[in-house]
């Protein structure tokens, strides 16, 4: 990795290696993934930007770390972080993105509407998506954010992160969250401190909680079969936030869960420890929230 700066004066950069801190993060850089680089001394925490968007920042002992989100169709090879120093000199940082492939899923939805919505449905999925973008791209600048998060259910996953999707054999977009199943009424719990941004009931992802976690992390639930929040309530990690459901489109109770860091949606089980990743192997009850 290199950090450049005028004249040409370089210097190097790594990836955090496996257990450093609370970052566990240890495999390459891929979409849908976390790249965490080192940064300067020097540099502006305020002015970094990764695809126009601030970039979380943590820190560690004496030195700060970038937490960088990486969308499902972020393209391998060299990707860039744009900053100023504090002597408002510019810096380029670049690392490495490394291809994935992730698996196909196959799904019936028995309700049409949820495949082709009609036009009555495409005026109102049109304003949700207008407010589910707001509260992903939220943006709130706090001192620490935590990195490590509790499993909001107890249950296994019924469909994992990344997959390509088909809806009744209609490729639709990958699966941009991870699918836990538990039984309707299961309490869903905030996985780590925020504040809620919004609620709603929408008409893919069914009745919706948004979670501020700080610095351009967000936390999404949908399917809810009730929701025991508001807007502006701040939460503690593990406090109730609702219950599971089978609302907007889907096959069976779960709940899916989403990630966006600097509106980039990203693998949920990246931020738990491996004692609270969820196990695998459920039936698949999938066809949720895009």
């Amino acid at each position: 990795m290199n950090c450049i700066k005028p004249f040409a004066l370089v210097t190097l950069l790594f990836l955090l290696p496996a257990g450093a801190g609370a970052l566990t993060y240890n495999q390459t850089p891929v979409p849908g993934g976390i790249a965490t680089i080192n940064l300067p001394a020097d540099v502006d925490p305020a002015t970094l930007r990764y695809r126009e968007r601030r970039v979380l920042v943590t820190r560690q002992a004496d030195r700060a770390i970038a937490v960088v989100g990486l969308a499902l169709g972020a393209k391998p090879g060299t990707h860039y972080l744009e900053a100023r120093t504090r002597n408002d000199e510019p810096l380029r940082l670049s690392f490495q993105v490394s291809d994935k492939a992730y698996e196909t899923q196959h799904i019936t939805i028995k309700d049409k509407r949820k495949v082709n919505p009609e036009k009555r449905d495409m005026e109102r999925i049109s304003r949700e998506q207008k407010q589910i973008k707001s509260a992903l791209r939220q943006w709130s600048d706090t001192d620490t954010v935590a990195l490590e998060f509790l499993k909001p259910v107890d249950g296994p996953t019924s469909s994992p992160f990344g997959l390509r999707r088909f809806f009744n054999e209609q490729p639709r977009k990958p699966h941009s969250g991870l699918d836990i199943a538990a039984p309707e009424g299961t309490p869903i719990r905030a996985p780590a401190p925020g504040t809620i941004i919004n609620t709603g009931d929408y008409f893919f992802n069914g009745n919706t909680v948004f979670i501020d976690h700080g610095q351009g992390l967000v936390t999404m639930y949908c399917h809810m079969n009730r929701i025991e929040v508001e807007t502006g309530q701040r939460v503690a990690a593990g406090e109730v936030i609702g219950a599971v459901g089978m609302t907007g489109r889907v096959t069976g109770p779960h709940l899916h869960w989403g990630v966006s860091l600097n509106d980039s949606r990203v693998d949920p089980t990246l931020f738990m420890t491996g004692t609270e990743t969820a196990a695998t192997g459920a039936p698949d009850i999938g066809g949720n929230a895009p």
